[in-house]
């Protein structure tokens, strides 16, 4: 590793393990298990006395740099991949909570981490309240002595709010709670939750990691204890594992993430203020406005706005069909964290899933559309979108 703090040196040079071979790129370890010399040294890499690698589904050379790599983007001590960032948020329930624990979670997440935490852990006996992400007392209010969790997502998805990291951390701990954050749309480039307190960090490397929408992955960091030997067991046994491909992709993309989280910041924040100039636009979502109730907030706590946009627009669901069925540019999916610019509408798309009372609970309306910006000409998108709300 590079004794350089830097962002950018570390996410070029950090983790890389080179073969014999002294290769210059990154190599990818295409194999399901590793060879021992002897009996001895087999049975001392199984129980763990012996670092070396034994299985792929827990231990692997491209894996490892990768792992090695965001926990240094992190500032973490431990970082472990997963197969996908929803493996990563069941990896951290199982490891850290047990039947009868308490969650609270911040009411404007993912849809599918609603259903994870609203309805499967609830099966096993794991209860969950959400709360608003922005309300520091609403987080006080909802704990109780069984509470093991805060599960904080900020940015929040679809709507852009922010919490106050900090803030929330001292409310987990003053309850002997850890403080889990979804670090999915700000990255390590422009935001570290461990410096504000957070116990632990989640990442979809599926999004703004990869950054060219090509593999799906998954990676949880945070202290030793926590996750290289609390979250381990479970890794091992259950096998929510990154491929050595995908996790080889990543490390990639890596590369260039300050680059690219900077760059669709500045054109995100260029496209916010053109919709908010809009008058088919009834509201624009985007923390890097001044407009936006948490800006103060989003200034201090990350480097930029980042590069998703959300703007309700007049009209509810038809007029907001009509701008997505409008564009010829962006691509009409779920995913984000692509170069090229994608649009949805979160109603019915990844929030589509969930009652419509959590719906309403969490801000999503029907006239409500999701943009995250790529790299293309801010001009090219606002033609594009001119197309469905004209």
């Amino acid at each position: 590793m590079s004794p350089s703090d830097s962002l950018a040196t570390l996410a070029v040079r950090a983790g890389q393990q080179r073969s014999q071979f002294n290769e210059h790129a990154e190599a990818l370890y295409l194999t399901s298990s590793f060879v021992f010399e002897s009996a001895a040294q087999a049975a001392a890499r199984f129980t763990g006395n012996d670092p070396g690698f034994v299985y792929s589904r827990f231990t692997n050379p491209t894996v490892a740099m990768f792992q090695d790599r965001l926990a240094a983007l992190e500032g973490a001590e431990s970082c472990l991949a997963t197969a996908s960032g929803m493996s990563a948020i069941l990896m951290t329930a199982m490891s850290v909570l047990e039947a009868g624990d308490h969650v609270v979670c911040s009411s404007a997440v993912f849809g599918s981490t609603v259903t994870l935490f609203g309805t499967i852990l609830g099966r096993f006996g794991v209860e969950t309240t959400f709360v608003p992400a922005g309300d520091v007392g609403a987080w006080r209010t909802a704990l109780r002595p069984a509470t093991k969790l805060l599960f904080l997502e900020t940015p929040s998805n679809p709507l852009i709010e922010i919490a106050d990291i900090a803030a929330i951390a001292a409310v987990a701990h003053d309850a002997d709670a850890l403080l889990a954050v979804d670090n999915c749309f700000c990255t390590p480039a422009l935001q570290r939750p461990l410096a504000l307190g957070a116990d632990l960090v989640i990442h979809s490397a599926t999004k703004y990691l990869d950054g060219q929408g090509r593999v799906l992955g998954g990676a949880v960091c945070g202290s030793k204890r926590l996750v290289g030997e609390g979250m381990l067991p479970f890794l091992r046994t259950a096998g929510p594992s990154l491929s050595p491909f995908n996790a080889w992709v990543v490390l990639k993309g890596l590369e260039t993430l300050e680059l690219r989280m900077l760059a669709q910041s500045e054109r995100a924040l260029q496209l916010a203020r053109w919709l908010e100039s809009h008058p088919k636009v009834a509201r624009v979502f985007y923390p890097g406005l001044a407009s936006h109730p948490q800006h103060a907030l989003a200034m201090r706590q990350q480097r930029a706005g980042g590069a998703i946009v959300s703007f309700e627009v007049r009209g509810g669901r038809d007029a907001a069909w009509k701008v997505v069925d409008g564009t010829r540019l962006i691509s009409i999916t779920g995913n984000l964290g692509d170069v090229k610019t994608t649009i949805t509408h979160p109603a019915t798309t990844t929030h589509g899933r969930i009652s419509p009372e959590a719906r309403a609970a969490a801000g999503i309306s029907e006239g409500l559309v999701r943009v995250a910006v790529g790299l293309e000409a801010v001009a090219d998108l606002q033609a594009d979108l001119a197309r469905g709300l004209n």
